[in-house]
Order: C-alpha cells, then sequence, then structure tokens
C-alpha cells in the first residue's frame, strides 16, 4: 500500500512518500480502508520527536481518520464489514489502509461523510471535553478562544456557542478573524503574530478587559501558549478557568502563579486522549452529542484545505507553518 513514512526525525520536508506493506489482520483487529485522514498539532510534533508520545522508528504519521471497514478478525463482533467508522489510531493513518483494534473504532453515521468525520472527533473532542468536563463552562458566561481560527480554536468557538456562552475570538489577522464571526464569535480582536513584549501583553489584557466591561472573562480556551498566556491569565474574571490546550507557540509558558492566588483561578491541564483511554464510556457519550450537535447544524468543522495522500507531507508543512484556517483533510 502506499503511505507516508516517518524515517529520521525532522520536518515535513524529510518525510517520504512510498510503498510500505499492508497490514497483516490479527485476532479482534479490523482492516480498514480509509477514506479521509485529518491532520493535527501532535502530527507536527511528532514527526520532529517533540511530542510527549513517541512511536518507535520509522512509522507512518497521522492520528485520527475515517474510512469503511474492509475485513475483520476473528473474534470481532461489534462492528461489520462495510461499516462507515472513525478510528483515533495516533500514527499510521497518513495511508492507503489501517489495521487497528476493534475496541477503538467507533461507527458514524452514514449521513455524514469521511472528510467531516475525519475533521471533527479530535478537535471537538477535545473542546467538548475541555468546555464540559474540566471548565464547566455554563449559560451566560464569557468564554475567550486564543487562536480561534485553528481546528480547535473554531470547535471551542462552535462549542462555545452551543453551550451558551458569549464568545470572544482571537487570532493573528482578519481574515482569520471573519471565519471566526462566521462559526459563530460574539467578538472578534486580532493580536499581533510571533512573540509577545511586554507592551504588547500589556494590551492583549487590556483589550480582553475592555470587551468585558471590565470583569474578565469567565473561561480562556488556550492552544497556543507562548508568550499568550499570561496576559490572558490577566485578565480572568474572579473565580475564572484557564484551559491549558496546547503550545502552538513553541514555547511552554511559565506564569507567576501569584496570579491564581490573587484571582482565585484555576489552571486546568486538557489532556484529551487519555481521558479517552482512562473513560471510553464517557468518550462514547461526548462522541455521540458531537455527532447530535453536527446533525442538528449546531456545528459545522470548517475544512479549509484538502491535499492527496501523496501531498500528505505537504499537508503537514502546511498546518506548521500556520497557513491553515480550521481543519486540513488528507483525501485517500
Amino acid at each position: 500500500m502506499k503511505a507516508l513514512q516517518c524515517v529520521e526525525l525532522a520536518g515535513p520536508e524529510k518525510l517520504i512518500f512510498t510503498e510500505v506493506d499492508d497490514p497483516k489482520l490479527g485476532s479482534g483487529q479490523v482492516l480498514i480502508e480509509i477514506k479521509a485522514a485529518s491532520v493535527n498539532f501532535p502530527d507536527v510534533l511528532m514527526i520532529q520527536g517533540l511530542y510527549q508520545n513517541q512511536p518507535p522508528m520509522p512509522f507512518i504519521p497521522g492520528a485520527e481518520c475515517s474510512g469503511v471497514i474492509a475485513e475483520i478478525g476473528e473474534g470481532v463482533n461489534s462492528c461489520n464489514i462495510g461499516d462507515h467508522v472513525f478510528v483515533m489510531a495516533g500514527t499510521g493513518c497518513f495511508a492507503e489502509k489501517l489495521v487497528i483494534d476493534a475496541t477503538s473504532v467507533s461507527l458514524i453515521p452514514k449521513t455524514m461523510d469521511f472528510p467531516i468525520a475525519a475533521a471533527l472527533p479530535m478537535t471537538y473532542g477535545t473542546s467538548l471535553y475541555a468546555l464540559k468536563q474540566r471548565a464547566n463552562l455554563q449559560p451566560e458566561e464569557t468564554l475567550l478562544v486564543l487562536g480561534a481560527a485553528g481546528g480547535v480554536g473554531l470547535s471551542a468557538v462552535e462549542l462555545g456557542k452551543a453551550m451558551g456562552a458569549k464568545v470572544i475570538a482571537a487570532a493573528s489577522s482578519d481574515e482569520k478573524i471573519k471565519i471566526c464571526l462566521e462559526h459563530g464569535a460574539d467578538e472578534a480582536f486580532v493580536y499581533p503574530s510571533g512573540n509577545l513584549d511586554r507592551d504588547q501583553q500589556k494590551d492583549l489584557s487590556n483589550k480582553i478587559k475592555e470587551l468585558t466591561g471590565g470583569l474578565g472573562v469567565n473561561v480562556v480556551y488556550d492552544p497556543v501558549g507562548g508568550s499568550f498566556s499570561e496576559p490572558a491569565i490577566r485578565a480572568l474574571a474572579w473565580e475564572g478557568r484557564f484551559l491549558v490546550i496546547g503550545f502552538a507557540a513553541g514555547e511552554i509558558p511559565k506564569p507567576p502563579l501569584n496570579l491564581a492566588l490573587l484571582k482565585n483561578c484555576q489552571i486546568i491541564g486538557v489532556f484529551w486522549g487519555a481521558w479517552t483511554l482512562m473513560f471510553p464510556a464517557e468518550y462514547q457519550h461526548n462522541l455521540q452529542e458531537l455527532f447530535d450537535l453536527h446533525a442538528d447544524g449546531r456545528i459545522n468543522p470548517e475544512i479549509s484545505d484538502r491535499f492527496s495522500l501523496e501531498e500528505s507531507a505537504a499537508a503537514i508543512a502546511h498546518l506548521k507553518d500556520r497557513k491553515a484556517k480550521g481543519k486540513v483533510i488528507i483525501d485517500v
């Protein structure tokens, strides 16, 4: 089969598109013919050796995909040949075929197309878990989303609105802000790209406070990190919640912890992947909630760019260079 392979830890330019052996089906497993895969920031980190869970070399990147079950192994009775499914595999999805344990497969509605199915679960799954289980976001509260035009950012904007919150979106260009407003943000503003100096950090805090009448925001959703985190924490309301989603800026922030004391606020980690493994029943419940929200038209993933399987390395580079607005999809 054809696949993208990581043979050395480096940037996307070192990935190779090649022919590899078909995966072998074992007991309790299913063989999936992949139809679509999505590119996520962990893919960017993993090929460089920067992710917290590194697979052995060489490996096929790609954490999530959708497709059709082509074969089932001995002992599998939870799904059937021909089922449309979504898979959170961690690796292996930028290929024509994937073998995985049947317990890792989730059925998707037949009315949902494969690109949407590939775009929905990781980003929207992360955001629903973050806003619902971790932050306990309530109707009428104010939610600030940093990096709001990216895949996880836009999912947080849409889910925040679906949960009844007032949503403020922040992103690095007018074009990105326009997309955030189209997806339901109540307010939106542009912040500088790159590392913020102290004056720019103060300006960011002041802008957030200005948009909330000086009250601050109840919840911050931060997939950016770096120099953006501290000013966002400073703009929290009393007993606010700061969600640590990721570090797309490339630097892990070190905010002064006296801010948590002074604001009586919570700094909350969000490790969605680990949670899905530890609490699979709750994960499936959240996944069904996402499918229902999509069926009702209340969430709709923004697919900004589509690449062929042969162009998978370029798709990863596109996300790495922050050119994406919404989700990047690989059509297989």
